[in-house]
This record gives structure tokens, sequence and C-alpha cells, in this order.
């Protein structure tokens, strides 16, 4: 896998769910609200040392957010360094 690849995610709706689970290799398993992960999606871009033309051609770091998030599942920040996130649902 190439850095900052992307990964598709399998269903865009499940992106109307609250809460997502995020795994980073650096710190961990964590549940997020929506708006954390957002903010968790946007301290990940920072990392990246160039953005993929597709994800770099969104424009603002909120619309890169909001193309990942209806898009993708994983990226790639380096050679063997991928974080992903996934919707849940915390409720029945």
């Amino acid at each position: 896998m190439s850095p900052s690849r992307l990964v598709a995610m399998s269903d865009p709706l499940i992106r109307e769910l609250d809460h997502y689970v995020v795994l980073d290799p650096t710190a961990g398993e964590q549940i997020l609200s929506a708006e954390d992960t957002r903010t968790w999606l946007a301290a990940q871009l920072q990392r990246l040392e160039a953005l993929p033309s597709d994800l770099a051609s969104q424009g603002s770091t909120d619309q890169q957010v909001d193309w990942l998030l209806d898009t993708a599942c994983a990226l790639e920040l380096e050679p063997g360094l991928t974080v992903q996130w996934f919707a849940v649902r915390l409720e029945p």
C-alpha cells in the first residue's frame, strides 16, 4: 500500500451514526463521538507530508474530513502506519 492510500468504506449510509471506533497504531482503540471523530481525522491529515490528489482536491480540511467519512474507512499515513475508523451504534 502506498503512503496516504485510502481504503473504501463499505456502506456510506453508516455515516449517519453518532459514534465511531477509531484505530490508531500509535494511540490504540477509542470510541469517539461523530464530532470528536471529525477532530481526530483532521489531526490525522496534519500528520501527512502530502495529501493524495483526490483528497487534496476537496479544498478545506472540513471538506476533506467530510469526504473521508463519506468514502473511506482507513488512511495510510506512511508505509506500515494506517489509521482506521468505523461507524458504530452504541444503543440498539
